[in-house]
């Protein structure tokens, strides 16, 4: 909830309920009672959503929103191939790529597939089942949430891709070998950053509003929890967003 405004701002006032993603990458001081941003990093937030479900939505969200939208240019009818599709940023990818008219494929494992289907995605493949450039080809866009630190997953989505086709490289970026033999394949690669985004939240929310987009907490921690909740995060096997629950 908004305490106060400084001079100039119009857009909120105090007694407004927002979310948002502060100052990132600079730390943002988050787990304080109180921070302090501009005001267009925040927006109204969600009516549908309570407070817990309404913090786990910036940060992933909008990676996943401005990866597909503005990063890849993401065009109704093109295939786009999400890795770790199940996840905090995925589960939103998903979704969102299916809003934008996409083929949506994701990665995940066979007991997340149902729920994947009713978010949207039009084929799935169990990664631990099947290699997935064995299961898939002539995709336009790769969103990779996992990188080519573990199993070389951003190298061998190239082989998925059609000429021309772009990869997205969210935790590891491009490395000088990704690079080189993206471009030896006529392929194009992005890494990406997200970045606060006042304007793209208040569309996500109207879509969260709508119910087009749903969002997915695998588990809440109290505060005095976090580190525990930082070791789950880290685990790499997460169904949506796992939360933390300030003191009452």
């Amino acid at each position: 909830m908004v305490e106060a405004t400084g001079f100039g701002v119009t857009t909120l006032k105090p007694g407004d309920e927002v979310y948002g993603m502060p100052w990132f990458p600079r730390a943002a001081g988050a787990y304080a009672e109180y921070v302090t941003a501009p005001a267009r990093q925040f927006a109204r937030r969600p009516a549908a959503l309570s407070h817990e479900q309404a913090a786990a939505v910036p940060l992933a969200a909008l990676t996943a929103w401005q990866s597909l939208v503005d990063t890849a240019g993401v065009q109704p009818g093109q295939r786009v191939l999400i890795h770790a599709a199940a996840g905090g940023v995925g589960h939103f990818a998903v979704q969102f790529a299916r809003h934008l008219g996409a083929h949506v494929i994701g990665t995940a494992t066979s007991g997340r597939h149902v729920w994947l289907t009713e978010l949207g995605a039009d084929e799935l493949i169990d990664y631990t089942a099947v290699p997935f450039e064995d299961a898939v080809k002539d995709i336009d866009v790769v969103i990779d949430l996992v990188g080519d630190e573990h199993d070389h997953t951003s190298i061998r989505s190239l082989s998925v891709l059609r000429e021309g086709g772009l990869i997205v490289a969210i935790p590891s970026g491009v490395s000088p070998a990704l690079l080189k033999a993206a471009e030896s394949r006529h392929l194009r690669t992005s890494a990406f950053l997200v970045a606060p985004d006042g304007p793209a939240l208040t569309r996500i929310a109207e879509l969260i509003d709508t119910g087009e987009v749903k969002v997915e907490i695998d588990e809440v921690f109290p505060l005095d929890q976090a580190a525990h909740a930082h070791g789950r995060g880290e685990s790499g096997r997460t169904r949506g967003k796992l939360v933390l629950r300030g003191a009452p």
